[in-house]
Order: C-alpha cells, then structure tokens, then sequence
C-alpha cells in the first residue's frame, strides 16, 4: 500500500561502454537532488574528457514527472537525450541523471545508429546500478532557538526525515524532508513548538 508514498532511484554512480563503427559512447549515471548537480557533473565531464564531441544528457528529478530534460548536444533532434530519458523511465527511476561522451569514430551512424548507440549506452550504465525505494517527502525550513533543538530534532527522527541542512548554534535552521505519508502529522507538532517557525517548501 506504500507504493504511492515511494520511488524508486539508484544508490551510487555507475558507468557502462558501448562501441559502433568506431565511435565510443561512455555513459555515466548519476543519483541527483536538484538541477545544480545536472551543471557540475557535465563541467567534471568535461573536463575528464576534452576530446569527446558530444556530451549528451537526460535526467528526471522529483516525483510528480514535470522536472526532466532530455539535451542532444548537437547530435540530431531526437537522437540522442531522448533515447536516455527513455531508458530513464523504463528503469521506473527518478533522481536520476545519465550522460552519454561521444567520441567520434569517422563513420556517420544516421540517426537510427544514434538512437540505439545513445539507448544501448545508457541501458548498460543502468544495468549496473543498485536501485533503493525512498519515501516521497515534503520539504521544510524550521528556525528555532537553541534551547527547543532537542524536542525539534526528536520529532524530525520519529517522523524518518532527512536532514538536508543544519546549523545548530545559538539560533538554529534545519532544512529536512519528511516522508509526505506523515507529513501533516509532523509538520503540526512541529509548529506547535514554542519558537519554532516551519517554512514548508514546494
């Protein structure tokens, strides 16, 4: 019955190689939270391989399907982002973020070649991946003064958040994640703490 409370996404990097007529396709899988970790691992790419021709992407983030983006690099519309986002979605993740480094071999593939490179590329990264099911959350701000830290923290452990940022010195913030099945619960006894003040984001 939890189904509806939980996704499904990969533990840990992955890689997976796939060769056509002498292009490289190397494509390399990620676990991602926001769109920020999109733009730094396409820079690390890059710079780990500057003589690739394309770096092509596709990723999905959240659970309500309208945060992905699926980007050719220069390859032929279609041919390339949409093949990944496709494997994306066969695997049923989120969270997820697969490039795709071409290298090319001199040998045209036409778009049918690049769409079965570019998916095959992709399948193989995921292949390799440990996938885990996490609850579904909802995110809030808490500011609060030192002193109600403990009944605040107690509260984020009962309710299984995930603890996204903290500072805890005289005047404290927490940016945590509560699983959306207990969310109203929690976020009413938290707001019910004297001195705190609970922000819930999107």
């Amino acid at each position: 019955m939890d189904e509806q409370y939980k996704y499904k996404t990969i533990v840990g990097d992955t890689t997976g190689d796939f060769r056509d007529r002498g292009s490289k396709f190397f494509s390399f899988a990620y676990p991602i939270t926001d769109v920020a970790d999109v733009k730094e691992k396409v820079k690390a790419l890059k710079k780990e391989h500057p003589k690739a021709v394309h770096y092509c992407l596709a990723f999905r983030i959240g659970t309500d399907g309208t945060q992905f983006r699926a980007n050719d690099d220069g390859e032929p519309s279609g041919s390339a982002g949409k093949p990944i986002l496709g494997q994306i979605d066969s695997f049923g993740i989120t969270n997820v973020l697969v490039v795709v480094v071409r290298y090319f071999g001199g040998s045209l593939l036409g778009v049918p070649g690049l769409i079965n490179a570019y998916k095959t590329a992709t399948q193989l990264a995921l292949e390799q991946a440990e996938f885990e099911e996490k609850w579904i959350e909802k995110k809030l701000l808490l500011t609060f003064d030192y002193p109600v830290m403990n009944d605040v923290l107690q509260l984020l452990k009962q309710s299984e958040a995930t603890i996204y940022k903290q500072e805890l010195q005289l005047f404290c913030e927490v940016k945590a994640g509560i699983p959306v099945k207990v969310f109203d619960k929690y976020e009413q006894k938290l707001s019910q703490l004297k001195g705190v003040d609970v922000k819930t984001e999107g």
